[in-house]
């Protein structure tokens, strides 16, 4: 990255900055304040998925983790500390896990090729595609099963995010605290929602994911 295109992005940050002061002077002055998003987003990293701008939310509103393909896996410490700050300090009430047709991280999953690092990474997507593989055979072409594949991701992510102890820990004590699995379309701009909200003990038991 040049000088000059830093300097365009330094430019482009006062120009952005003015325009939120001009339009509510004490925007900045709030946000020093404290944070009290009421939701988590667990979203993908892609750059053409800005989480607050998806769902129209100011900085302040929106608590957000992203990584490569919007995985919630139990053993990731950096994924569980944003998952327990949210939960027990932020206290969110919300929490999307949002993935996205067209994801390159899904499709460099199960394309047989291989990455270095990510290949590790990206090991659930493989346990999921494994356990769906005859749903998906019979799925007409390459792109209809990727996108399937992205909504089975997203629902496992749901469950996983369910099932940890924070959350469970949340419900025990009577914290109000759903996870929701969306799916964003690119091509739209517009989120699916997958129908498939937990909300309690009694919701995670009977899910299918």
């Amino acid at each position: 990255m040049t000088r000059k295109t830093l300097d365009d992005l330094k430019a482009k940050n006062r120009a952005w900055a003015a325009g939120k002061v001009a339009a509510d002077p004490g925007f900045f002055k709030r946000l020093e304040g404290q944070q009290a998003p009421e939701y988590l987003w667990i979203g993908c990293a892609d750059s053409r998925v800005p989480a607050n701008e998806i769902v129209g939310l100011d900085p302040g509103e929106l608590f957000v983790h992203r990584n490569v393909a919007n995985l919630a896996p139990p053993q990731d410490a950096n994924y569980l500390s944003v998952l327990q700050f949210a939960v027990d300090v932020i206290r969110v009430k919300h929490i999307l896990v949002v993935g996205h047709y067209g994801c390159s991280g899904v499709a460099a999953a199960v394309d047989g090729q291989r990455r270095g690092l990510v290949d590790h990474w990206l090991h659930p997507i493989r346990e999921v595609h494994h356990e769906h593989r005859h749903e998906l055979a019979e799925l007409p072409d390459e792109k209809t099963r990727w996108d399937r594949l992205v909504e089975l991701n997203v629902m496992r992510q749901v469950k996983n995010v369910a099932s940890d102890v924070f959350v469970m820990d949340a419900w025990r004590r009577g914290q109000p605290l759903s996870v929701h699995g969306w799916v964003y379309t690119l091509g739209t701009g517009l989120v699916t929602d997958m129908g498939v909200t937990i909300s309690g003990p009694d919701d995670l038991s009977d899910f299918v994911g």
